[in-house]
């Protein structure tokens, strides 16, 4: 596959369950080496995304490429790592026999199974039986699987869900590892904050459609707006409503959300001090991808 050729893409793809459209036209580009985030509402059509990338369900409108062959074929699947929802393994037996079990079953390499328990930290282990793991030893194993292939692309889909503070941290470092020497991750997730600290570019995804994609840092960028804290605060609001407009200017617990840029910080400060007014903070307001992600699904559903 050509390295410049997305290794996922997909146009116009649709499924419907009789008059219910789970997925609606979706165009969907990934492209090779990112780490891409994959938000929705509950119910906006992510795992149903997922199971047609992976050929578990059949599209009722468009197409996909994955790996550059369609999707569930078996080019495909030889390339390409799935995590979609919960893993299941045989529970009496160990973390290293149940690979070994599908190593056999799909005529994979027994030797790759060392380096797969290795790279999810899951060596000391190995003997335990799988009922005997935690949840985050479960999903770990679970990547191990995946890594049988040494595929090019990973799809995980809410891999931290159900995991104590420090399994989703170990998950976070883990998906990071995965994303080495070139290959790819499609992250589904429910966590807002995972997604911000790991991922490379981040598409949402609402009633089946693709609404909002793109960096991190380029869908946070919005409207420009600063923070101030002054006194007298009924001065300010009168400064500030007389230099912004009343629009642009909200009160929350003693400080001020200017709907303003950088450059105008200084003019600001400047107008405030010869009113009298005594500034204490002037400062950019930073969106988090929260506040993107409530801006563009309006709060629909929650995660």
């Amino acid at each position: 596959m050509p390295s410049n050729q997305p290794i996922i893409e997909s146009h116009g793809l649709g499924k419907r369950y009789g008059p219910v459209r789970a997925v609606d036209g979706l165009d969907l580009r990934v492209d090779r080496g990112e780490v891409y985030g994959f938000l929705g509402p509950n119910g906006a059509g992510k795992t149903t995304t997922l199971r047609m990338l992976a050929g578990l369900v059949r599209p009722t409108t468009g197409w996909a490429l994955v790996a550059g062959h369609p999707p569930g074929s078996p080019q495909s699947l030889a390339r390409t790592g799935w995590l979609i929802e919960t893993p299941n393994f045989y529970p009496y037996l160990s973390g290293q026999d149940n690979l070994r079990v599908l190593a056999r079953s799909c005529g994979l390499d027994p030797r790759r199974i060392g380096p797969a328990l290795d790279a999810v930290e899951l060596t000391p282990r190995a003997r335990d039986r799988y009922r005997t793991y935690s949840l985050g030893m479960k999903q770990r194993l679970a990547v191990a699987a995946t890594l049988l292939k040494e595929p090019e692309l990973f799809v995980l889909d809410e891999p931290t869900n159900g995991l104590d503070p420090q399994g989703m941290a170990d998950m976070r470092e883990l998906i990071r590892r995965l994303a080495v020497g070139g290959r790819t991750v499609l992250l589904a997730s429910h966590l807002l904050g995972e997604v911000e600290q790991i991922c490379t570019r981040v598409g949402v995804i609402q009633r089946g459609r693709l609404i909002a994609e793109g960096t991190v840092e380029e869908l946070r960028g919005g409207v420009a707006k600063l923070w101030i804290r002054a006194q007298p605060e009924h001065r300010a609001r009168e400064v500030l409503e007389r230099v912004l407009g009343a629009d642009a200017v909200t009160q929350l617990d003693g400080r001020f959300l200017l709907r303003a840029g950088g450059e105008r910080a200084a003019a600001i400060n400047r107008e405030l001090v010869l009113a009298g007014v005594a500034v204490s903070e002037i400062r950019a307001a930073e969106r988090s991808l929260e506040d993107v992600f409530l801006e563009l699904t309006g709060g629909e559903g929650g995660l």
